[in-house]
């Protein structure tokens, strides 16, 4: 059920007013007395949190008790400055006005952070995983959340909407898993999304990942509302407040209208540009996702990053050990890998993109080039292709589509797809 709901005309934003107006009507008065725990996300989504996070505290003034949690899923945890500063609050903010809230992070692995909500059995699973079942998924998953999920009366998520590699479209019960949950799901589901293979779930709405994702959230007891954003720009043009099943589909919906390019023929060479939020390989891989399915078999996605000078700052040491490869280079050859995390597995293969395997030689659809601070030595290691990037002239990418050059400024949440 929709609880309440805004969508802008094409090319336009929602008014302060309008947005203020759905969560009012969405909210106001329907947990008071009430522990609720708001899920948010962390820097790496583009959202206009700070004006919803002070929106969200004033509606929800009757609440008994009231706070948020970073939905990290594995990334890094956010230091008490960092924290203030994606909410858009003051350090003397935090000590007056929202004292009273609680700010945390989700801590992944830390065991006594986290409850179990029972098992996925091997059944299901390959019931849900279907015809990319594989045997290198686990006999079953146990479904570790965080314990604070089940502390208190409410949990509200707060979050974006976006094509997406691994579940098809963000938002809505993904902030649970991987959002806030324990290492099993977060693997398990990420690496069904690289079975599934990147081109054949980014921007789709059913996909084996979400079902996964969905069956776990059903056995989550904490009544949940989701407050689901459809970002364009700096502002909302979609904002649906109702059960997460509900306003995630209505999300997903705009999303594909609002997030998708379609593109007639596929590009040679892709010029795409990781924003600065990304600020480590693993979500700056972001902008070779969301290119692949419009470049050209043979063609290349230069990946620019001038700012970026980490792979990852809690996987890096797995991912300097197996480097960037095709999913069939790790199927091919299973027992030398079964001991990388599968999240680890399935982050290589997804910035890697789709290729095959020919007489035990790897062939990648799309060669993928790192244009960082990430040296060029550390590029071969990873099995990468390295530019320095002060030597591209952004200007000479842009506008040449008719000659199959693509450059994208802000890469990683509007997907590129060939007709």
């Amino acid at each position: 059920m929709i609880y309440s709901q805004a969508i802008s005309p094409p090319g336009q934003i929602l008014s302060s007013e309008q947005i203020l107006e759905t969560l009012q009507k969405g909210l106001e008065g329907k947990f008071r007395n009430q522990g609720v725990l708001v899920l948010i996300p962390d820097h790496t989504r583009s959202v206009p949190l700070h004006p919803l996070f002070r929106a969200l505290v004033d509606i929800l003034h009757d609440a008994k008790r009231l706070d948020f949690m970073v939905a990290l899923g594995t990334h890094p945890s956010l230091n008490e400055e960092s924290i203030h500063k994606l909410v858009g609050i003051t350090t003397e903010e935090r000590t007056t006005r929202f004292k009273h809230i609680g700010l945390f992070n989700h801590e992944w692995d830390t065991p006594s952070a986290l409850t179990s909500l029972g098992v996925i059995e091997q059944d299901e699973i390959k019931e849900i995983a279907g015809k990319s079942w594989h045997s290198s998924l686990p006999d079953e998953i146990n479904i570790r959340i965080n314990r604070a999920a089940l502390e208190y009366d409410h949990i509200i998520i707060l979050g974006p909407t976006f094509p997406h590699e691994v579940v098809g479209f963000s938002g809505g019960a993904k902030y649970l898993f991987p959002g806030i949950s324990g290492p099993d799901m977060i693997n398990a589901t990420h690496w069904l999304g690289a079975l599934a293979g990147v081109v054949g779930t980014i921007g789709i709405k059913d996909t084996p990942v979400r079902a996964m994702i969905h069956a776990a959230a059903s056995r989550l007891k904490t009544p949940l509302t989701l407050v689901a954003l459809t970002v364009e720009g700096h502002g909302l043009s979609g904002l649906f407040i109702g059960d997460h099943l509900s306003a995630w589909s209505e999300a997903a919906d705009l999303s594909a209208q609002r997030h998708i390019r379609w593109v007639d023929k596929p590009f040679q060479r892709v010029l795409s540009c990781a924003p600065p939020m990304y600020d480590e390989l693993w979500t700056g891989a972001k902008a070779m996702y969301k290119l692949e399915p419009a470049v050209a078999v043979g063609g290349e996605v230069v990946i620019h990053a001038p700012h970026l000078d980490v792979v990852s700052h809690v996987h890096g040491k797995y991912i300097y050990e197996i480097g960037y490869h095709i999913l069939p280079y790790f199927l091919n050859d299973w027992g030398r890998f079964k001991h990388i995390p599968l999240g680890v597995l399935a982050h290589s293969t997804h910035l890697r993109g789709s290729g095959l395997m020919e007489n035990g030689i790897e062939k990648p659809n799309v060669r993928v080039t790192l244009a960082s601070k990430i040296s060029a030595e550390d590029c071969a290691r990873l099995k990468l292709g390295y530019l320095d990037p002060s030597k591209i002239n952004v200007e000479e990418w842009k506008d040449k589509e008719e000659a199959g050059i693509l450059y994208v400024p802000k890469a990683g949440e509007i997907l590129y797809r060939g007709k």
